[in-house]
Order: structure tokens, then C-alpha cells, then sequence
């Protein structure tokens, strides 16, 4: 499979930060085809929810049919309903359609609107049998009867418990499945009031893993990723709850994605990289500078003292341990796995023609350390 085909069920956005709007984008940014039945329309911005209005249910059923029908779909990502008829006609559309389902139990925007009333969460019950992962967040669990555990096992699902509503400066979200706890996260809160859309953002990036077949804590696990560097990289619009920016994120780990280059001159180098149009996002003059490219790959520069091999070309890895472990089966000589004083974890070799190479793990560190310039 090269382009996964996700079915988007959802209300519309017209602010562009949550609903439809953040999912197609999500979806796009990693690589699969986004497809819509629209439940509602909104007009909404910012500051908060201005207007809602249903689409009836039966023209939501007629653009389910119409792109399973033609185009077929390889996961489904339910978000806002619109009302309880909609919850029903969704649960029956999909009742032949065996691919797996995200559903984000829409309650509240993130301005604090209500979009789904009493008799629409009571409908929920027949979505959250049909989905593979439900995603709701701590308010959310609470109107579902506040147990993940019960929640998980009564429906048959798994329960994906999002922290972000907690107080804690360390968010924790859990998986729960049908038979206990399947994994859990903690990462430090991200201080930003763009916000909008990440619980959107986040069920439409699992959709997106889940119909490339990865297993579903690897998928929560990389949707988390591409949720922070959305974050991360939000340009600043709007006055109120501003949307994150999916157009920016890069989600370019497991693969050479940062070369460091010898220095002898600090501001002769870091003029030329900015003169071909890089971005300085590390100053450490005279030593070290990082750079971003357009498409996310950085580019560093190091005092040649400091790099007895040369150039160094940097290998993300998913799993750093088993990469090391395969190039050991090699006979290649890598060195142990090491934490270093910058947040990456990293273990080095050489190639065999001698050049130097450095597996690594840094996640959002590598485009957005604490140091990053403003």
C-alpha cells in the first residue's frame, strides 16, 4: 500500500484548525488520501463557536457510500457527530466496512463550545463498538463514565486516555485495552495556547498508521509525535485558541536526517548555509550552529577540531537498540548506546569506507530543542 485511504467523518471548521480542515491536512502531511462525509457545519474561529449547523443524516450516509463505494478506504476516522440521528446512520454505514476505526468522541471545542448533546453522547455506544481505538480526553472519559478500564471492556476497544486536560506539567496519556493497560506516554506540557485541533490532529494521524497496518501503540505513538511538532511550529494566528501548524511538521525519523560538517571559520560557514537559504535555529558561536531546511532535514556545523573523522552523517532510528543490533550482525563495530548532554541518545560507527556515522534517537529535539532560536 503507497497511499492509505482514510474516511474523515467529522464537522467542518471554517477557522482551519479543527474538524475536516485538521484532519485532511494530517492526513496529507503523512502521505495518505483524505476522503469526507461532513457531519455539520460550523463558523468558528479562535475565539470560540459561533454557529452550528447538522447536515442531515442522510446526506452524511450518501457521502459515506459514495467513497467506499468507488474508492474504497483502508481506516475510518470518526470525530464531531452533529446529533444523535447522525451517530446511528454513521454506526450502520460502517457496519459492513471492516478496516479499522478511530473514534474521537467530540464533546466540547476546545473554546469551551459544546457539540454534542445528551442524546448524541448516549449514541455513542454503537460507535464506540464499532472503532478499534476511541481517543477521548479526560472531560470526555468522565461524560463516558469516567473508567477507562470499564469503558475499554464493555465495548470491546481500546480506550486511548489523552492527559492534556490534566494540571500536571508532565502529561500522561494511556492505552487501555479490554484486558488492562496496553502502554502509556509521559512528555513534558507544551506552553502554547495553540491548541486547536490536537485532538482531531491526533485520532486522524493513529487513522493514518492503522491503515498502514502498524500496530496501534506504534501508531498512537508516532500521531503523539506529529501532534507536539504541530504544536511546536504553530505560526501564531488568531487571538484566541490558534491552530497548530500539520503543514509544518516533518515526520522524517528512521532515516539520515541531519549531517554535521567541520567548521574553521564560524561566521564565514554560518553565512554561506543561511546565504543557500537555511534557517539558524542552534547558535553556539564560535562551536556549533544548526540549521533547518524547508523539508525538515538539519545541518549543523562543528569546530573541526572537534570531529577527528570529518563529516558525520546522523540516522534516526525508531528503535536505536535493534539498529545497533543489526549492524553488529554485520560485524560492523558500533559503539554502546549513549545519552548525551543534549537529549539525544546515540551510539556511533563507520561505514565501510570509513566515513563517520551516528544512530541516534531525539524525537522533537533535533528541529525544536529548548534552546531553539525564537
Amino acid at each position: 500500500m503507497t497511499t492509505p485511504r482514510i474516511l474523515i467523518i467529522a464537522g467542518s471548521d471554517s477557522g482551519g484548525g479543527a474538524g475536516v480542515q485538521a484532519d485532511i491536512k494530517t492526513v496529507t502531511m503523512l502521505g495518505g488520501h483524505a476522503m469526507t462525509a461532513i457531519t455539520a457545519i460550523t463558523a468558528q474561529n479562535t475565539l470560540g463557536v459561533q454557529a452550528v449547523m447538522p447536515v442531515p443524516a442522510e446526506m452524511v450516509a450518501a457521502q459515506i457510500a459514495a467513497c467506499v463505494g468507488d474508492i474504497g478506504v483502508d481506516a475510518v476516522k470518526i470525530g464531531m457527530i452533529g446529533s444523535a440521528e447522525i451517530a446511528h446512520v454513521v454506526a450502520d454505514a460502517l457496519g459492513d466496512v471492516r478496516v479499522p476505526v478511530v473514534f474521537d468522541p467530540v464533546m466540547v471545542a476546545t473554546s469551551g463550545a459544546t457539540l454534542a448533546d445528551n442524546a448524541t453522547v448516549a449514541a455513542f455506544a454503537r460507535l464506540m463498538r464499532a472503532a478499534s481505538v476511541v481517543t477521548p480526553n479526560l472531560p470526555e472519559l468522565a461524560a463516558l463514565g469516567g473508567d477507562a478500564a470499564t469503558l475499554a471492556a464493555a465495548n470491546r476497544t481500546a480506550v486511548l486516555v489523552k492527559g492534556g486536560h490534566g494540571e500536571s506539567e508532565t502529561l500522561t496519556d494511556r492505552l487501555i485495552g479490554p484486558d488492562g493497560e496496553i502502554a502509556r506516554w509521559d512528555s513534558p506540557r507544551i506552553d502554547t495556547r495553540h491548541t486547536h485541533g490536537t485532538g482531531c490532529t491526533l485520532a486522524s494521524a493513529i487513522a493514518v498508521g492503522l491503515a498502514r497496518r502498524e500496530p496501534l501503540p506504534r501508531a498512537v505513538e508516532r500521531a503523539r509525535a506529529f501532534v507536539r511538532l504541530a504544536m511546536l511550529g504553530a505560526a501564531g494566528l488568531g487571538g484566541g485558541h490558534g491552530p497548530m501548524a500539520q503543514q509544518s511538521v516533518r515526520l522524517d525519523r528512521d532515516g539520515p536526517n541531519q549531517i554535521t560538517l567541520p567548521l574553521t571559520d564560524f561566521a564565514t560557514s554560518a553565512s554561506f548555509y543561511e546565504a543557500l537559504g537555511l534557517t539558524r535555529i542552534v547558535d553556539a558561536a564560535p562551536r556549533y550552529a544548526r540549521f533547518e531546511s524547508a523539508n525538515g532535514v538539519t545541518v549543523s556545523i562543528e569546530a573541526a577540531e572537534e570531529m577527528p573523522h570529518g563529516p558525520m552523517l546522523y540516522v534516526e532510528c525508531d528503535d536505536l537498540d535493534a539498529a545497533v543490533a543489526a549492524l553488529r550482525a554485520t560485524g560492523a563495530v558500533v559503539g554502546d548506546p549513549q545519552t548525551q548532554s543534549w537529549g539525544w541518545r546515540e551510539a556511533r560507527t563507520l561505514d565501510p569506507a570509513g566515513n563517520a556515522i551516528c544512530l541516534y534517537q531525539a524525537g522533537e529535539a533535533r528541529r525544536f530543542p529548548t534552546w531553539r532560536i525564537a
